[in-house]
């Protein structure tokens, strides 16, 4: 019998496997950005938020950490510009 939790975490893999497919599609012929290392960290921990969602506290403290070092990205490189 499986958990209700384990269907959204497929669900939301498989959304992100969508929008990534998308996102590459549209971005094919285009000068491909480079994902700073804080992304990649943001994005690393909203993963770990995901999968380590059983336990509230742990999956949406994980969530917070990446979102929030996701704005810190967003900010610095607003800033350069």
């Amino acid at each position: 019998m499986t958990n209700t939790s384990q269907i959204y975490i497929v669900i939301s893999v498989a959304a992100l496997a969508i929008i990534a497919t998308l996102l590459y599609i549209v971005n094919k012929n285009k000068q491909s950005k480079i994902l700073t290392p804080l992304a990649g960290l943001a994005f690393g921990f909203v993963l770990a938020g995901i999968v380590f969602g059983d336990d509230r506290l742990v999956g949406y403290s994980l969530m917070g950490v990446g979102v929030i070092l996701a704005i810190i990205d967003i900010v610095i490189k607003w800033k350069k510009k």
